[in-house]
């Protein structure tokens, strides 16, 4: 399982940031080695991530009672300042998984249909076909506005305090060319999550934040979780943010205003509340049983290849060696998150890291092959295989998911 790229920006950006970062990576991988006591195990695991080229990379790890958490390398390369386990971090497009769930809530209340038109609940966007449903399973066929915005490395240094309108934001997405039919095929697009929070807003009569923050961040008692809106500087005890820019020159991009991804990724949050939210999720505390159920349908990324997981109403699902796994990945410019979880939420591990990078399909990938021995090992300890190959949106031309 390959899970860290630039997925936001065009061919030709990522091509060369796959080429600047082959000089920072180094050839040095490995899983923990068998017999070690999950504690250490897990430092060992991320020490391997950080010794194959990550500047700092740190995790929670659960199985079922017993809770490790761990870190590895730097905060703040200039400094030396070591990363800890309890960093506030970007954890881009998990943000989907808290939308759909506020959304499911609706639906539960009796307030939203699952397949009725985007038009019932925004009219100025009446896109035949499309249902609330194909939004959050991204089968609307909607493009995605996010290479829009971003067509070089320039543009991510321009836009760096830009601050974006939702509306604007669907807008441009719409503008874009479909990638098919309306539930024809799956095809990721940040442009439906954007059409989500507002249906979000619509529906409720108050700002999606507020209704995030009120039916999930605070009952869940997720202290170190927050939607930014368009504040640049991430509150509290977080890492730097980089990206390989140039000759392998890390650039910091720390400070960001997240309004161009908004609800697709704006959240803010730890690992430890991250896994807490998942359990909460996956064992019915946030979701009657009918809405779960519909949480948890899935739809193929690709029939022909299994082996690469299927996506539900803001969550998916990949095979591993012990069983599907379920939760979601995210990208912030210079930062990049994993959390997976067992479907009974009891073995769960959320991996963040500090620096976002690409490699093209086929190329060595040493970070990436370290964090996946991490996961692997996590949800699954002792149990041999990998995963077969990258996902399909890090391979396919063009994709974008922060």
């Amino acid at each position: 399982m390959r899970w860290f790229w630039f997925q936001t920006y065009p061919r030709t950006w990522r091509a060369s940031l796959a080429v600047a970062l082959t000089a920072v990576l180094l050839a040095t991988t490995g899983a923990p080695a068998a017999g070690v006591r999950p504690d250490r195990g897990l430092r060992v695991g991320l020490d391997a991530v950080t010794a194959a080229g990550m500047p700092g990379v740190f995790a929670e790890l659960r199985n079922g009672r017993h809770t490790t958490t761990a870190a590895s390398g730097v905060a703040d390369v200039d400094t030396g300042r070591p990363v800890r386990p309890h960093m506030r971090h970007r954890v881009g497009s998990i943000t989907k998984t808290l939308v759909a769930t506020a959304l499911l809530q609706l639906v539960g209340e009796g307030r939203l249909a699952l397949d009725a038109p985007l038009g019932r609940y925004l009219p100025e966007f009446p896109v035949p076909g499309v249902t609330v449903r194909m939004l959050l399973n991204h089968t609307s066929g909607l493009g995605d506005y996010v290479p829009v915005l971003f067509r070089s490395g320039e543009d991510i240094e321009a836009r760096r305090y830009t601050t974006f309108q939702p509306r604007d934001l669907a807008r441009m997405g719409l503008a874009q060319p479909r990638t098919g039919a309306p539930g024809t095929g799956w095809s990721y697009s940040n442009t439906n999550y954007i059409l989500a929070g507002l249906i979000l807003e619509q529906v409720t009569g108050r700002p999606a934040a507020y209704e995030i923050n009120r039916r999930i961040i605070q009952p869940l008692g997720l202290s170190g979780t927050y939607l930014p809106g368009h504040a640049t500087k991430i509150v509290g005890p977080h890492s730097e943010a980089y990206i390989p820019w140039g000759e392998g020159i890390l650039r910091d991009f720390s400070e960001y205003n997240m309004s161009w991804l908004w609800l697709a990724g704006e959240l803010v949050s730890t690992p430890t509340d991250i896994n807490r939210f998942y359990r909460a999720l996956l064992t019915g505390r946030l979701l009657r049983p009918a809405e779960l159920a519909q949480l948890r349908t899935v739809v193929p990324r690709d029939p022909a290849h299994p082996e690469k997981g299927s996506y539900g109403l803001g969550i998916w699902t990949r095979p591993l060696p012990c069983g599907p796994a379920w939760g979601h990945d995210g990208l912030g410019f210079g930062y990049s998150t994993i959390s997976l979880h067992s479907a009974d939420g009891a073995r769960q591990i959320t991996v963040a890291a500090n620096m976002s990078f690409y490699n093209p399909p086929g190329a060595p990938d040493p970070i990436a092959d370290a964090i996946d021995a991490v996961v692997r090992e996590g949800l699954c300890p002792g149990r041999p295989g990998r995963n077969a190959g990258r996902p399909a949106w890090v391979t396919a031309p063009g994709s974008a998911l922060p």
